[in-house]
Parts: C-alpha cells; sequence; structure tokens
C-alpha cells in the first residue's frame, strides 16, 4: 500500500481584476500533481474571493484594482518520508511559479499555510467553487 501524507491548507494570492476564479482552481489542482521530487499530490478543495467588504459611506474597490483570492483544501501527497514542512515548501514554490506563469508578477508571491482541519471545514465560505484532482484517486 502506498503511504500518503494529508495536509490541510489555505493559499491566498492577488490576482488580476479579470482574472477567472475556477480557472485559478484549476491551474491550483494542475500545479499539486507533481511536486518536489516528483512526488504525485491531489488537492481536493474550494476557492472563493477574499474581497473586502464595503462597509456604508465606503467606495467599493477601484476598477482595476488586483483582487485577493483563497484556496481552502486538503492536498494529499504520495509516498512515504514526506513531512508537513516539505509538503508545504514544495506547494509553495510550484503555485508562486504557476501564478507568476499565468498571471504575471501580481507585487508578492502567493502564501501556503499548512493549516487546522477544523479550519477548512469551519471557514470554508457557502459560496466557495468545489475543485478537484484525481491523480490519487487509486489511493
Amino acid at each position: 500500500m502506498l503511504d500518503s501524507l494529508i495536509v490541510p491548507l489555505f493559499v491566498t494570492t492577488d490576482l488580476p481584476p479579470d482574472a477567472d476564479l475556477a480557472g485559478f482552481g484549476e491551474l491550483l489542482a494542475e500545479t499539486v500533481r507533481e511536486l518536489g521530487a516528483g512526488y504525485p499530490g491531489s488537492l481536493d478543495g474550494r476557492v472563493f474571493w477574499l474581497d473586502r467588504p464595503v462597509l456604508p459611506g465606503q467606495r467599493p474597490a477601484a476598477e482595476g484594482e488586483l483582487r485577493f483570492a483563497g484556496m481552502l483544501g486538503h492536498l494529499t501527497a504520495a509516498g512515504p518520508g514526506h513531512t508537513v514542512r516539505e509538503v508545504v515548501g514544495d506547494v509553495r514554490r510550484a503555485v508562486g511559479a504557476a501564478v507568476t506563469a499565468r498571471y504575471g508578477d501580481v507585487g508578492v508571491a502567493p502564501a501556503v499555510f499548512a493549516i487546522r482541519d477544523q479550519d477548512v471545514r469551519e471557514r470554508t465560505p457557502d459560496t466557495a467553487l468545489p475543485l478537484h484532482t484525481s491523480a490519487l484517486s487509486h489511493l
């Protein structure tokens, strides 16, 4: 049987105002399929916009302003001997490169954090879009 490590993750980044949220989710899912030194990964989660709320008397964000996107979910890294720290570092590097390749330099690298499983369940907005990968569906 193949060993695997499951890591609850939070990924955040700025995206151009015309970015497609579902496309961002697909990019994340594709990016984690091959991590680190060639070990496969799978991501199951949901993506959402983290736009600031507009309170009464405030102006909405400017039309050309970057939008803040997030993903909460679970990453499965296949194979023995992985640590959470190593896997999160591999995901951080891979997502940073993929976001820059797709959207250009948005001024800051995406943030990737290991979080508590409970946070994934409790903090994912109801309006979030699902994403799925099937690279490890045989596990």
